[in-house]
């Protein structure tokens, strides 16, 4: 369902009400509840989808973008404040695929890294980039993408898929001398080549 909105402000589609969410993140410290309900925020040149049961809250789209991406606002995503270019490249440093665009400006839609990585951040989720599927046990696919958080605690209530259950709980990695250095999540979890 479309909203018309105000003088200057993209378009809202919302999903039904009824299936929950609030148009923002919850807390960073709160637990990912949210279904994997979809809201899309456009304008003429691009279209942001976010996916919210995705979302572990890495914030890496507000450090990225904070005039686009601000979850104290409502929408919280504002396409309008910034070019398409530099909403493409805010929304690539998603971990999880929550964030998601359509270019209709004639720039590049996103296309999966080469070759697929898997970066593990410390005392956190598995990040998986590139052109993903995971599957059940039984084989059935699950969900293909080009980025995936993937549950490395055991204890998340959707695994294969991170919902920050780890943080929830305060799970930690093994310690030891190798566990000492590593990625906890910064920029080397944004795709090869951005800083």
């Amino acid at each position: 369902m479309s909203s018309s909105s105000e003088e200057g402000r993209p378009a809202v589609r919302e999903a039904n009400a009824s299936e929950g969410g609030t148009g923002a993140p919850p807390h960073p410290e709160a637990p990912n509840r949210a279904p994997d309900l979809t809201r899309e925020y456009a304008t003429e040149g691009i279209t942001v989808e976010w996916y919210a049961g995705r979302c572990i809250h890495s914030a890496n789209c507000v450090r990225s973008l904070p005039r686009v991406f601000d979850p104290k606002r409502r929408p919280w995503v504002e396409p309008a404040a910034a070019a398409a270019d530099e909403i493409a490249a805010a929304v690539l440093r998603c971990p999880t695929g929550a964030l998601h665009f359509v270019r209709h400006d004639g720039g590049a839609q996103e296309a999966p890294d080469a070759p697929t990585t898997l970066t593990p951040i410390r005392n956190g989720p598995l990040y998986v980039r590139g052109d993903v599927e995971a599957r059940a046990l039984d084989g059935t696919p699950l969900r293909r993408d080009t980025r995936m958080s993937l549950c490395r605690c055991g204890l998340a209530q959707h695994v294969p898929f991170c919902d920050n259950t780890c943080r929830t709980v305060g799970w930690r990695e093994p310690s030891g001398e190798r566990a000492a250095t590593g990625p906890t999540g910064g920029p080397e979890s944004a795709p090869p080549g951005s800083a």
